[in-house]
């Protein structure tokens, strides 16, 4: 008996096209469609969504989606993704879609080509594709009934989508069971091949795999609670320091902006984990190891502001170091990197860190991570990833990135110009001085 999640072979589009008229148009039942097909119709129906028009869903913009994708707990499942989905459609005319609960499509990935034309039915990143938003869909429907579906072509509600087919399949928190997001993979026909929801859930099954080996693992490697510290079970605790010139420390639902000298010490704490001596710590804050008073009444103050926030955060002495991890921003951008996840990374880096800083022990780090980013992305990146770092600050003058774009990308491309004008600008003003 075929499964009602998948797609029948057997039904015309054409008789889907007449009954979604029917359903849709006249509002009388029709013949010819999947149950849960016209359920979802109705449901959508009854959200008074429009059928002809996919205008308004964009959720989030630039910056909010940047910072909202950087939380998300897929974010740090997208390599596994990209090895077992995104790579194998970069030529063959289907596009993967990571969403979050809500059904707001946070990633998307694979052929260029079909990404340019899904551009035109607003399935870009930041957009809803909710059943509220867009009506029947499979990254939508996949959520409003928790389960992997196929949606063809006619079956979709809105008539602007039905020229594509679509496979989704929910992906669920191992430790709670409540749903995290949703994998889809658009594309024509293809993407609803028999194949397809077997292939779509078998990743899913991998990621929550992994989601539950990285639970395992950060609590394997939480520290035990101190005696003297009451006891509460605390929030992440998360120094936001890339392009800030101020650090940003996150405990929970709670924040705190630092001032420039704690987030230089409370920076260099959460890099070296193991701890520091006064006078090591003295010499990367101050350049010197003869502020050791000053260096003390700072740690006396940064202990209070700590406290305040989160008891589990007081920093211990001899050597100086903090009771509990801190991640910093800057150690997401290098799990990334680690991963091969390149884009993913990129869109974590927004500038080095505590630019304005002259504390020697932060740049440091700063170079550390900017190098490290720009060494895995002249060596791995793809052409469109590598030209998205090209512009940013870091490598706006670095010629070797650019020639590097510029043997990545297609002989025909458009970009090409452009990347070629740049080169040539670079070597003229270097010239100049």
């Amino acid at each position: 008996m075929p499964s009602p999640w998948s797609v029948v072979p057997a039904l015309d589009d054409v008789e889907i096209a007449r009954a979604h008229d029917r359903v849709i148009g006249d509002r009388v039942a029709a013949g010819g469609i999947r149950r849960l097909v016209e359920e979802s119709w109705q449901r959508s129906l009854q959200l008074h969504v429009n059928p002809d028009a996919l205008r308004g869903i964009a959720e989030f913009h630039d910056d909010d989606l940047r910072e909202y994708r950087d939380q998300h707990p897929l974010s740090l499942v997208l390599p596994i993704i990209h090895q077992l989905l995104i790579r194998h459609t970069f030529e063959s005319g289907l596009i993967v879609a990571v969403g979050d609960q809500a059904g707001r499509l946070l990633w998307i990935d694979g052929d260029r080509t079909l990404r340019r034309k899904a551009e035109g039915m607003f399935f870009v990143e930041g957009a809803d594709w909710s059943e509220r938003a867009v009506g029947t869909s499979a990254p939508g429907t996949a959520l409003a009934l928790n389960h992997g579906i196929q949606i063809s072509r006619s079956e979709h509600f809105n008539r602007v989508v039905h020229p594509w087919s679509c496979t989704a399949v929910p992906v669920h928190d191992p430790s709670t069971g409540g749903v995290l997001g949703v994998i889809d993979i658009t594309g024509g026909d293809d993407a609803v091949a028999p194949a397809t929801l077997p292939l779509v859930e078998a990743a899913v099954a991998a990621v929550e795999a992994e989601l539950r080996i990285q639970r395992l693992d950060e609590a394997a490697h939480r520290p035990p609670a101190r005696a003297t510290i009451p006891r509460r079970v605390p929030g992440e605790a998360l120094l936001s320091v890339l392009g800030r010139e101020d650090g940003r420390l996150e405990v929970g639902d709670r924040s705190i902006e630092l001032s420039s000298r704690h987030s230089e010490i409370l920076a260099l704490l959460a890099w070296h984990r193991d701890g520091l001596s006064a006078d090591r710590l003295s010499r990367l804050v101050y350049g010197q190891d003869d502020h050791l008073v000053t260096l003390r009444a700072e740690m006396v103050r940064l202990r209070r502001i700590l406290v305040g926030l989160d008891q589990t955060l007081a920093p211990e002495s001899r050597p100086y170091r903090l009771r509990r991890p801190v991640e910093l921003d800057a150690h997401r951008v290098l799990a990334f990197l680690d991963k091969g996840a390149h884009r993913v990374a990129l869109a974590a880096y927004t500038g080095r860190v505590l630019p304005t800083s002259q504390a020697p022990g932060i740049r440091a780090i700063s170079d550390e991570v900017s190098g490290r980013l720009r060494e895995s992305l002249l060596g791995g990146a793809s052409a469109d990833t590598l030209l998205a770092y090209a512009r940013t600050d870091d490598a706006a003058y670095d010629v070797e990135v650019w020639k590097t774009v510029l043997r990545l990308l297609p002989p025909r491309s458009p970009k090409r110009a452009a990347v070629v004008s740049r080169i040539e600008r670079i070597d003229s003003e270097v010239g100049r001085n």
